[in-house]
């Protein structure tokens, strides 16, 4: 079984997606499940985590809406304003708005200036709020923003965590030591997990193997195949290659690099970090759960 831990969907009617420009005609067009549906069943991906798009909870609640139309979305990873002073209010309120169906919360840290944000006291009751629910918390970081983000997680050993696209490593630029050794401390003093995804998004014109390498087989052996999963990231993906190509690639790096550990990475990892609960026959994923109730 695959679980595609993490991937989008977006009508850019709603006008909550500040970073969607017309300039980007590749993704600024509707993305919705039935775009998806067919390339997870060419792929035989049975379930997906859909994560937010926008800083809005209203567009969280939108995602609620899709999980409970489209029986392959396993969970929803949404957005609250941490900054907020009644944070831990709005947590509550969509918890019990998702039904279940909220795994975790994504604060969009790579749009923030300050790579030191997440360290602010005020931030302190949220994440604790996190941890209390019982979310897993989405760090949507670049390599700026590790160090800090290292030192928050350090404060809350409960909290479950996944880095996102393994921090956004520079290979368009070539550059690999520093994100290396942050990622390297982050993996060693924290529990948390890292997203196999978003990688071909950052390399630019540097895809071939031999580019690749070093910062893949980093992140290898950094987190092992208990810590680690796979996500797509479309349709963010389309810019850079297709989502049965990148399954494809990836396939081939965890046989590379931690052969006979595919179900880990592939499954069990992101089941168990966003304690998903898939059946065991997955239903067709072209039939939404409003269809079966009919």
């Amino acid at each position: 079984m695959i679980i595609d831990a993490h991937q989008h969907f977006w009508d850019v009617s709603r006008g909550d997606y500040s970073w969607l420009r017309p300039s980007d005609p590749i993704l600024y067009q509707n993305y919705l499940p039935e775009d998806l549906v067919p390339l997870l069943s060419d792929s035989d991906v049975a379930a997906t985590v859909l994560i937010q798009a926008a800083a809005s909870e209203l567009e969280t609640q939108y995602l609620f809406r899709l999980a409970e139309e489209h029986s392959f979305i396993a969970g929803v990873v949404g957005w609250v304003d941490f900054d907020s002073p009644d944070a831990d209010r709005r947590i509550a309120n969509l918890i019990g708005e998702g039904q279940g169906k909220l795994k975790g919360l994504r604060p969009m840290i790579q749009d923030i200036l300050d790579a030191d944000w997440v360290m602010q006291s005020t931030l302190d009751r949220v994440f604790e709020s996190m941890v209390e629910h019982d979310l897993v918390f989405d760090a949507l970081v670049r390599p700026a923003h590790l160090p800090a983000l290292r030192l928050r997680l350090m404060r809350h050993p409960a909290l479950r965590v996944v880095l996102d696209h393994a921090g956004k490593p520079p290979i368009a630029a070539g550059d690999f030591d520093t994100w290396a050794s942050d990622l390297e401390r982050l993996a060693q003093d924290t529990s948390a997990a890292v997203k196999v995804s978003g990688l071909l998004t950052e390399a630019g014109d540097r895809t071939t193997g031999e580019e690749l390498h070093p910062y893949v087989e980093h992140i290898f052996r950094c987190f092992g195949p208990s810590r680690m999963m796979w996500g797509s990231d479309w349709p963010v993906l389309n810019r850079a290659s297709r989502y049965g190509e990148w399954l494809h690639q990836s396939v081939a790096w965890v046989q590379r690099y931690s052969p006979q550990n595919e179900e880990e990475i592939f499954a069990r990892t992101a089941a168990r970090l966003y304690q998903l609960e898939i059946p065991p026959n997955p239903p067709h994923l072209s039939s939404p759960r409003s269809a079966s109730r009919e």
